[in-house]
């Protein structure tokens, strides 16, 4: 392999066991602020020294409708939602049943209930839950201008265990751009909430980590992954953007247009996918790092213009965050179904990068990195987030950087030719490494055809069946031959990597190896820990770099133990992707299921334990 700068994955950190924290959850009709409360909840725990995951729901509606926030927070970094939901405050019951399903409720929770909503539907009152009700919008319409779902904030804050100062300091932080006298509604609403809720003997919350009067414990980052994302993209030096709306991508578009034409670039809105994509295409070629952001149906339509991009060897970065489908499907919910269109959804033999971020904080590593090396190796690439990770809001350590990665070559005018262009300069000659030089439009001595007709070396457009072969495999061969480093994937052992002394040879063998992608990651590596707390060695393999697959390196990975190959999608792509490149042993088995819902650390070790034949 060639050898280049290896870019190095994100530490690997421990995700907390169930029992270290806590879920919240809070719902209500469209428009009663159930998405604004957990946004408080998140940015109070957040100043206690707390790590957070918040997970939104809604339906397709435009306006209205229903939505539901659900907050995971503990001392420990959170990469998934927990198996079930401690406290619930229900703002009203309009529609609950369309969330049922994600409110996976025990006997061992809490239900705050607003006696003006009526009673309990039987489907929640069937978890044998505490139901206690807390006149929500009596006691909002007390305080000018108050709201109930600022009620409900106290409430769950007390019986959360988080400290009033802290709450009071995240509404002022989440409300801000609202106004004082919103603000100060906001505090009315959470003092009464939090002084009247009846408390249980024993709260739900294990710990209390004090607050320091509502100031951050400890300095960390709050952003959803489509944030993340974009700022990977700054970070990689994209300076141009074009993309058409689309849930659930459009937020990255929306954090990233102040703050890319701060730094100079630009972002247009484009009438369509396809003119989206052919101004990348433009763009690139001009010497821009390009950027845009779809979801699967925009995807779809961008193939074309992705396959003008590998031709002509220009590099872009197509950013999907994908929800569930076909078609229209299910735009405001997660799947992991669009790998097979990344993969081979392009016309022709047509090799390209596929990747994906493996967490929020992943999201700024992974696009950086995935644009780096399209600039690189001058092809396109195509990274596969998804509706989880981009509009799920976490408390998160700082994100990475990617280390350096070679920028797009340039030309050497010393060995151009004759120096007069004329068809002469070797655009894509035939290198040791595949990789050309690529001038910018204009430069002297470097005149030749750029389009999407096959070519010789120097661009001339070519039906030779020799040109054709030739650099067919020199587009395929780049990819191939390019070392990608340790960052390919990330490789939990638990701790037998960290130990120190502990030589290779003397590292137990694992039982079971665990292998998963993208947003799954999370509930894989912490399912992976909790059967290693019950004396089961498990490894947990997320691959990062799914095209051009390390095959190699995850043969190595996995040894001998028996694999079980984990996603959210109803027919197992991933599963069948490393079987057909030949990667995974024939025992291998698949714990696939479709979305909406995400996957739970429950299951994976329910799988786990089947695969092994454990009760």
């Amino acid at each position: 392999m060639t050898a280049h700068h290896n870019a190095l994955p994100p530490a690997i950190q421990p995700l907390c066991p169930d029992a270290d924290a806590i879920t919240v959850a809070v719902s209500g009709a469209g428009g009663s602020g159930a998405v604004t409360a957990g946004l408080i909840l998140l940015a109070a725990a957040r100043r206690r020294g707390d790590y957070g995951f918040l997970t939104r729901a809604a339906g397709p509606q435009v306006r209205g409708g229903e939505s539901v926030s659900i907050l995971r927070f503990g001392a420990q970094p959170i990469g998934c939602i927990g198996d079930r939901v401690d406290l619930l405050a229900a703002l009203d019951w309009r529609n609950i049943m369309r969330f049922v399903d994600e409110l996976p409720l025990t006997a061992e929770g809490l239900i705050l209930t607003d006696p003006a909503s009526g009673p309990v539907p039987e489907a929640i009152g069937a978890s044998g839950a505490t139901v206690r009700t807390i006149d929500f919008s009596g006691s909002a319409r007390t305080h000018p201008g108050g709201r109930a779902n600022m009620v409900a904030v106290g409430a769950l804050g007390r019986e959360a265990g988080l400290e009033l100062a802290a709450l009071l300091a995240g509404a002022e932080e989440t409300l801000a751009d609202k106004g004082q006298a919103i603000v100060d509604a906001a505090h009315a609403c959470i003092r009464a909430g939090y002084e009247n809720a009846p408390m249980r003997a024993a709260s739900p919350s294990p710990t209390k980590r004090p607050s320091a009067n509502g100031q951050e414990a400890t300095p960390r980052w709050q952003l959803s992954g489509n944030a993340a994302a974009g700022l990977g993209a700054l970070r990689a030096g994209v300076r141009f953007v074009a993309a058409y709306p689309i849930t659930p991508a459009s937020e990255m578009l929306e954090w990233l247009a102040p703050r890319i034409e701060r730094l100079g670039g630009s972002l247009i809105q484009a009438e369509d996918e396809l003119a989206a994509i052919n101004m990348l295409v433009g763009a690139s070629f001009g010497g821009a790092p390009a950027l845009t952001a779809t979801s699967g149906p925009g995807l779809s339509l961008m193939s074309e213009g992705i396959g003008l991009a590998i031709a002509s060897e220009t590099p872009l970065l197509v950013v999907n965050v994908a929800r569930g489908g076909p078609s229209t499907g299910l735009p405001t919910k997660s799947e992991q179904a669009d790998l097979d269109q990344a993969v081979h959804g392009l016309h022709g033999d047509a090799p390209h990068l596929v990747l994906a971020p493996l967490s929020i904080a992943d999201c700024s590593f992974s696009v950086e990195w995935a644009s780096r090396l399209a600039e690189r190796l001058q092809s396109a690439a195509i990274l596969l987030s998804d509706q989880i990770l981009g509009q799920t809001q976490a408390t998160i350590d700082p994100p990475p950087r990617c280390p350096p990665v070679p920028e797009r070559k340039g030309v050497d005018a010393r060995g151009i030719g004759d120096g007069e262009g004329h068809g002469d300069f070797a655009r894509y000659a035939l290198t040791s490494d595949g990789i050309s030089p690529m001038p910018r439009p204009g430069q002297p001595g470097c005149t030749y055809t750029a389009d999407g007709l096959e070519h010789d070396p120097c661009g001339t457009p070519s039906s030779r069946a020799s040109d054709h072969a030739l650099q067919l495999a020199k587009r395929r061969d780049k990819l191939l031959a390019y070392d990608y480093g340790a960052a390919w994937a990330e490789i939990d052992c638990g701790a037998q990597q960290e130990t120190p002394g502990v030589e290779p040879d003397d590292i137990e063998a694992p039982r079971l190896s665990l292998v998963t992608w993208g947003s799954s990651w999370g509930a894989v590596q912490e399912a992976a820990s909790r059967l290693r707390a019950h004396g089961i060695h498990v490894q947990a393999i997320a691959l990062r770099l799914i095209a051009p697959l390390q095959r190699a390196a995850l043969r190595s990975a996995l040894g001998r133990a028996p694999v079980l190959v984990i996603e959210l999608n109803h027919s197992g792509q991933l599963f069948r992707y490393l079987h057909g490149e030949r990667s995974l042993p024939a025992s291998a088995q698949s714990l696939a299921r479709p979305g909406p819902l995400p996957l739970r650390p429950a299951e994976i070790v329910a799988a786990a334990r089947q695969l092994l034949q454990m009760p």
